[in-house]
């Protein structure tokens, strides 16, 4: 199970799976440094990590490394989710709790989702219009 990413490595990982393409430290950097002061080394650091951790892979381009996401955001937070879930000591209270949590548009996806997993098609069901 995959391990919540820390503050900086989850800003990197969201422009890896934003872009959604092979990345180089370079074009990370710049994009950070829109929002924030950050060196260079700082920021490879941070992706040699991330690649040492297995959430991204590389490959050689000339001089410099391109990354690529390993796997989805989508699948990462259901990876944090599910180890959540699985903690609990009471299962089914927990996502009671989490449900009761959702917003009425959240709600609409899990009832969406669980007809896509219950063999369903994505646009059929109650709430699938204007979407």
């Amino acid at each position: 199970m995959p391990r919540q990413l820390g503050e900086l490595e989850d800003a990197v990982m969201t422009r890896v799976w934003q872009w959604n393409r092979p990345v180089t430290v370079r074009e990370v950097l710049e994009d950070l440094q829109q929002e924030r002061s950050i060196a260079y080394t700082t920021v490879m650091t941070v992706m040699d990590n991330l690649h040492q951790k297995g959430w991204v892979r590389r490959e050689v381009e000339g001089r410099a490394y391109r990354y690529t996401a390993v796997s989805t955001r989508a699948a990462y937070s259901a990876a944090l989710m599910n180890e959540a879930w699985s903690q609990s000591d009471n299962p089914a209270a927990a996502l009671v709790a989490f449900f009761g949590m959702m917003s009425p548009e959240q709600r609409e996806q899990l009832q969406a989702a669980m007809h896509i997993v219950q063999g369903g098609e994505a646009g059929d069901g109650p709430g699938a219009a204007g979407r």
